[in-house]
C-alpha cells in the first residue's frame, strides 16, 4: 500500500511497505543500513569489473549498480534482495558495444527494460516454478564457482587482464611477496567474517572485516591493490541522456535479439535469486512483480547512461547474512553507492581489494550447496546428473543457457519415465466383454506403448478401456485412443470407454468409432476449464 500526501498529491512509500512487514526500530534500521553499507563496498569493485567486461567506462557500471539497485529495492519482489550490473549480463554486452558502440547499448538496456515489463504484466515470472530443484542446486553451485573465478582476477597485476569477450581473462599474477600478503589480508578477513558474530552481532561481520583489514592496511603503509588501482570511481550523478542511435528499423533490428537475450538472462538470474532468498528468510517474494521491477529499472537506466543489471546472488547473500531484510538495506546499499561516486571516492578507493575478495570468498562458502555433494548418490541418477550438468555450463557459459538445458533434461527424463509406466490390468467379464484398466497417464510419450497394449485381432466382440487409474493428458492421447477404436472397428468390434472427462467424450464420439457407455459411466466432476483455455484437451478423474 501506499501512503498519500494531501498537501503535494504525490504518493510514497509507506515504512511498513519499506520495511517489508517488520517493525523499523531504532536496532533495526540501524541493522539495515550497517548491511547496506556492506553491500555498497562490495558492489564497487564488481561493478567496476563487469563494466571492464562489456568494455564500457566503469562509471556506466557503477551508475547501473545504483539505479538498477535502488528502483529494485522499492519495488522489487523480494526486501532484501540486492541488484546491479552484472557478469552474466556483461559477457553479452561485450559484443555489441564492440561493434556498434555503447549508445547502442544504452538503447538496448531501454528495451530489454521493455520487454522484462511485458513479461511481468503477462505472469510469466510465475513459470519459474518449472525449474526442478536440481537445477536450483546446480544454478547456485555453478554461480558460486562463478563467483569465486571471478575474485582471482584481484590477484593479478591490475590493467594486466582483459576482457575476451566472455570474461576477464590474462594478466600477470601479482609478484610472490605481494600476492602472499594479499593471500593473508584475505584469510583475516575471512577469519573476522567467521568469529565476528560468536563476539558481537552489533555490526555486520563482513562490514568489521573490511574495516579492520582496510585500517590495518593504512596504518601500516602495507602495498597491495585497491580499490583505486581498478579504475578511479569518482564522477558526478547520473545524468538523463536519450540514446543517440538511428530510431529506424534497421536499429531495431540490431538491438532486438540482444535485448531479448538480456531480458531473458536478467529474469531468470533475478527470480531464481528470488527463490533462494525466500529460502533463507522464509518468506516469499512475487516472481512477476520482480519482473516489472526489473524491467522499470532497466528502463531507466537506460535513459542514464547505466548498462543495466539484475539481481546479484552474491550481494544478495551478503545482505541476507548481514541482517538486511526489508527494503531499507537495498536503498541504503544504493545510496551509499551514489555517495561513493559522488563524495567519497577517495576514501573508497583506499580500501584494499583483499578485504572485498575476502568477503566474496564467504559468500562462495556460503552460497555452494556442499549438501549436494553428499546427496549425489542418494538422489536418482538423473536428478544428479542435472546438478552436476548445470553447475558446468553455468561456468562453461552463462547461466540462462544452463538453466534452459538442465529444465530440459528434466522434462526429457520425467517424461520418458513417464511414458515407461503406461500398462494395463486385463479381465473379462461374466458377458465375454474383455476390460482393460489402463494405469499411468496418456501422453505424447506414452501414446505408442498405449496402442500396443492392445489386440484387436484376438480380443473378444466387445473391449472396454477404463480410464480410472489413468489420465488423458494431451492430443496425442486422444488421437492414440482414436487409432486404437479404429483398428477394433476395422476387425468388426466395438469399443467402450470408461471414466473419461465430458470433453474427451465429445471429441471421440464425433470421430465415429466409439460407443461411449453412459450408463456405466458415471460422471464426475471434472475440471476441465484449465484443459479449454489452454486448447489441450485433458482429462482423468
Amino acid at each position: 500500500m501506499t501512503d498519500i500526501t494531501p498537501q503535494s498529491g504525490l504518493s510514497r512509500f509507506s515504512l511498513s511497505e519499506l520495511a517489508g512487514g517488520e517493525a523499523l526500530t531504532p536496532a533495526r534500521m540501524r541493522i539495515e543500513l550497517l548491511s547496506g553499507l556492506t553491500v555498497a563496498l562490495a558492489l564497487v569493485p564488481e561493478a567496476v569489473a563487469f563494466a571492464f567486461v562489456a568494455s564500457v567506462h566503469p562509471l556506466v557500471g557503477l551508475y547501473a549498480a545504483f539505479i538498477v539497485g535502488l528502483i529494485t529495492a522499492l519495488i522489487g519482489g523480494r526486501p532484501g534482495m540486492i541488484s546491479g550490473a552484472t557478469g552474466a549480463l556483461a559477457v553479452v554486452m561485450v559484443a555489441l558495444v564492440a561493434q556498434h558502440g555503447v549508445e547502442y547499448l544504452f538503447a538496448t538496456v531501454v528495451l530489454m527494460g521493455a520487454l522484462q515489463i511485458i513479461a511481468g504484466i503477462m505472469r510469466w515470472g510465475r513459470f519459474i516454478r518449472l525449474v526442478p530443484h536440481p537445477v536450483m542446486l546446480g544454478f547456485v553451485n555453478g554461480l558460486a564457482i562463478v563467483i569465486f573465478l571471478a575474485q582471482l582476477t584481484q590477484f593479478k597485476v591490475p590493467g594486466s587482464v582483459v576482457s575476451d569477450g566472455h570474461g576477464m581473462t590474462g594478466g600477470e599474477w601479482l609478484p610472490f611477496d605481494q600476492l602472499a600478503l594479499m593471500l593473508g589480508l584475505v584469510a583475516v578477513t575471512m577469519a573476522i567474517i567467521h568469529f565476528m558474530p560468536r563476539l558481537t552481532k552489533a555490526i555486520p561481520a563482513p562490514l568489521a572485516g573490511i574495516g579492520i583489514v582496510a585500517g590495518a592496511v593504512l596504518v601500516l603503509g602495507l602495498d597491495v591493490p585497491n580499490v583505486g588501482d581498478m579504475a578511479s570511481i569518482e564522477g558526478g550523478l547520473p545524468m538523463f541522456h536519450i540514446p543517440m542511435v538511428p530510431l529506424t528499423w534497421e536499429t531495431f533490428e540490431i538491438i532486438l535479439p540482444y535485448a531479448v537475450i538480456l531480458a531473458a538472462i536478467g529474469l531468470i538470474e533475478s527470480l531464481l535469486t528470488l527463490n533462494l532468498v525466500g529460502d533463507i528468510t522464509g518468506k516469499r517474494g512475487g516472481a512477476s512483480q520482480e519482473c516489472i521491477a526489473q524491467g522499470v529499472a532497466n528502463t531507466v537506466t537506460g535513459f542514464f547512461g547505466g548498462m543495466g543489471g539484475c539481481a546479484m546472488i552474491g550481494q544478495s547473500m551478503i545482505n541476507v547474512k548481514s541482517g538486511g531484510r526489508t527494503r531499507v538495506a537495498g536503498v541504503a546499499a544504493a545510496l551509499f553507492l551514489l555517495a561513493f561516486i559522488v563524495v567519497g571516492a577517495p576514501i573508497i578507493e583506499q580500501i584494499p581489494l583483499a578485504a572485498l575478495v575476502g568477503v566474496m570468498f564467504m559468500v562462495v562458502i556460503g552460497t555452494f550447496a556442499w549438501n549436494s555433494l553428499r546427496i549425489l548418490r542418494r538422489v536418482p541418477l538423473t536428478d544428479a546428473f542435472v546438478i552436476v550438468l548445470v553447475t558446468v555450463v553455468t561456468v562453461m557459459t552463462d547461466l540462462a543457457i544452463a538453466v534452459v538445458v538442465g529444465v530440459i533434461v528434466s522434462a526429457l527424463a520425467y517424461a520418458w519415465n513417464n511414458a515407461t509406466r503406461i500398462h494395463a490390468r486385463v479381465h473379462e467379464t461374466p458377458e465375454g466383454a474383455k476390460v482393460y484398466t489402463v494405469q499411468g497417464p496418456l501422453f505424447f510419450g506414452s501414446s505408442d506403448g498405449f496402442v500396443e497394449l492392445f489386440a484387436p485381432q484376438s480380443d473378444p466382440s466387445l473391449v472396454i478401456i477404463d480410464f480410472a487409474e489413468s489420465r488423458v493428458v494431451d492430443q496425442s492421447a486422444l488421437q492414440a485412443i482414436e487409432a486404437v477404436a479404429a483398428k477394433y472397428e476395422v476387425a468388426g468390434k466395438k469399443v467402450q470407454l470408461r471414466h473419461l472427462s465430458r470433453d474427451c467424450h465429445q471429441l471421440l464420439t464425433k470421430a465415429g468409432h466409439l460407443m461411449i457407455d453412459s450408463e456405466d459411466d458415471p460422471e464426475y466432476g471434472l475440471a476441465v476449464d484449465y484443459s479449454v483455455r489452454t486448447g489441450i484437451l485433458a482429462g482423468g478423474h
